[in-house]
């Protein structure tokens, strides 16, 4: 049987180890992927430390996934062998259980996936996805462009369409790292007056050539105050994974504003409820989105001229790039690709 170069967990905690493999075979309704980039992101702790529960070892992880479609299933409709594909972290449903129904993918009672943690992911050069989870990439983008657009793109994307805010409303990015920079890009071309919030003031230019309009130093200034002074934010897209940076800039919102997390982090947020009650605030959360949502977003960019910045490590070299990645040294994103 031919073999594939692979990146596997042997167990939870486990080193990541480059292995040899069966390419494996397209069952019913799914479809095998030679696989050209996949993104590397926080995610993918889930399945090297173990915490997500019932993830069946060893694991290949990986959830921002860029390839051809190789090979077709029994069941597949509306694919076919040469199409551009891309797999997020939304990796296919049910369709039919009360979860699904109401779009609660997570929670799904019948075949809720997740690539690279409920079955195998991108950091390998073949993998098999189910037809539901696949996103037709536009020829405009590259394999490597796609990649993080499959999760960290996506993610930004849709919590701004899904926000509420209008063009010309003030909308805030707390952070410009890999979720960030992109959050900042789409807040821009979507129309909103964007205030980017980090920590430096040598982020500012950066933030600027990213589009936005308004740029606030967490370290010399207070992003709440200086929220207000312009009139107080809509909306506030947190994507740095810092709960007390969360909660210091939730008296920056206006009235009716909505602070959006999507940087996740165990740590609870300090947020007195009087706050939310004088101004009608909200917090909400907010996860990725499905195979649609992610062919919108690729379309989106493409359009006007998003793009992730990325650091390329060959598979080989998935150790490194995945520490480079959780040390917090990659300034945006990293991704993995399997050949030239």
């Amino acid at each position: 049987m031919a073999k594939m170069r692979a990146v596997q967990v042997p167990h939870p905690n486990g080193p990541l180890e480059l292995v040899e493999r069966d390419i494996p075979e397209a069952g019913t309704g799914s479809v095998r992927i030679k696989v050209q980039a996949c993104g590397i992101c926080h995610g993918d702790s889930l399945t090297k430390e173990g915490t997500f529960p019932g993830i069946q070892y060893p694991r290949i992880p990986g959830h921002e996934v860029a390839g051809i479609i190789d090979a077709v299933g029994p069941g597949v409709v509306g694919w076919k062998t040469g199409q551009r594909v891309g797999v997020g972290w939304h990796g296919g449903h049910c369709g039919y259980c009360d979860s699904c129904r109401r779009g609660d993918f997570l929670a799904c009672q019948n075949a809720a996936q997740i690539p690279g943690i409920t079955y195998d992911g991108g950091y390998a050069e073949y993998m098999i996805a189910p037809a539901g989870a696949l996103a037709m990439i536009p020829p405009e983008l590259s394999a490597v462009e796609a990649a993080p657009l499959m999760c960290a793109g996506i993610t930004t994307f849709n919590a701004l369409r899904n926000s509420g805010a209008r063009p010309g409303d003030i909308v805030a990015v707390l952070g410009i790292g890999g979720l960030g920079h992109l959050g900042v890009q789409f807040a821009a071309k979507m129309g909103f007056k964007t205030v980017a919030i980090a920590r430096g003031k040598d982020k500012e230019g950066l933030a600027r050539q990213l589009g936005a309009t308004y740029y606030i130093d967490s370290l010399s200034q207070d992003p709440a105050v200086e929220l207000a002074r312009l009139g107080g934010a809509k909306v506030i897209i947190a994507t740095a994974t810092n709960s007390k940076a969360m909660s210091a800039v939730v008296g920056g919102l206006g009235v009716n504003g909505k602070l959006m997390i999507i940087g996740a982090t165990m740590e609870p947020l300090d947020v007195p409820p009087v706050s939310l009650i004088m101004r009608r605030l909200s917090i909400t959360g907010w996860p990725c989105g499905t195979s649609i949502d992610s062919q919108d977003a690729m379309s989106f960019s493409v359009l006007t001229g998003v793009r992730s910045m990325n650091e390329v490590f060959p598979l080989e070299s998935a150790t490194e790039a995945y520490e480079r990645m959780m040390s917090g040294k990659a300034r945006f994103r990293v991704v993995l690709t399997t050949g030239p």
